[in-house]
């Protein structure tokens, strides 16, 4: 009985990642307020009844997506600001960090560029929430920084925040030049480096 019940478990598993799979696919091309059930059990190849085995809403099954594309990046997001190495060197390996995600997972960082602003409330909402959980620990990391010394806990954040929202820009540039000539992702990357550096240099006078 067991072994049924971890196939049926398999095979559920199965069906739900080919809906994921299947809409992440379709959102390469319109938003997610664009688009049907239908457009996704189609391309599934499954009857539209089968969806609400998985999903209550096309909304719901956008949330999912966001914790595929947002909820395995925090080791990353953590690594990108580690006090490992002086300021040019943890530069260098969060513009290079991002750059290999970009090109590694671009539906993904797509998708969230496009609805991190878009018109589904409930996929808004939980970009949102992985973002300030990705504040609050780039915030934790911060505060182990010997640079840190005399900040405040909000004066973090702010610096967090700040961070993140780099991140986003920085992975948004990488995404525009994936398929432009080597020296436009060159170029982008120096852009990366530069505003980060700006942030760095403006971290160290804070506090005078």
């Amino acid at each position: 009985m067991s072994h049924t019940l971890g196939i049926r478990q398999a095979q559920k598993q199965k069906t739900r990642q080919a809906f994921l799979d299947a809409a992440l696919s379709l959102l390469e091309e319109q938003s997610l307020s664009s688009l049907g059930l239908r457009e996704v059990t189609r391309a599934v190849g499954v009857a539209p009844t089968a969806f609400y085995r998985h999903f209550r809403s096309t909304a719901d099954l956008g949330v999912a997506l966001v914790d595929e594309a947002l909820g395995s990046l925090h080791p990353m997001v953590r690594t990108t600001v580690s006090t490992t190495g002086d300021s040019e060197e943890r530069i260098t390996r969060a513009v290079e960090l991002i750059a290999r995600h970009v090109a590694a997972f671009p539906a993904h960082v797509r998708f969230i560029a496009r609805e991190r602003h878009g018109g589904v409330q409930p996929v808004r909402e939980a970009i949102r929430g992985q973002l300030l959980r990705f504040a609050e620990e780039v915030k934790a990391e911060l505060a182990g920084d010997p640079e840190a010394a005399g900040w405040s806990d909000d004066d973090l954040l702010m610096l967090a925040h700040l961070y993140v929202d780099q991140m986003l820009i920085t992975a948004s540039l990488f995404l525009e030049a994936l398929e432009a000539p080597e020296e436009e992702r060159e170029r982008v990357t120096q852009l990366a480096t530069r505003q980060l550096r700006l942030i760095t240099i403006g971290r160290g006078h804070w506090l005078d």
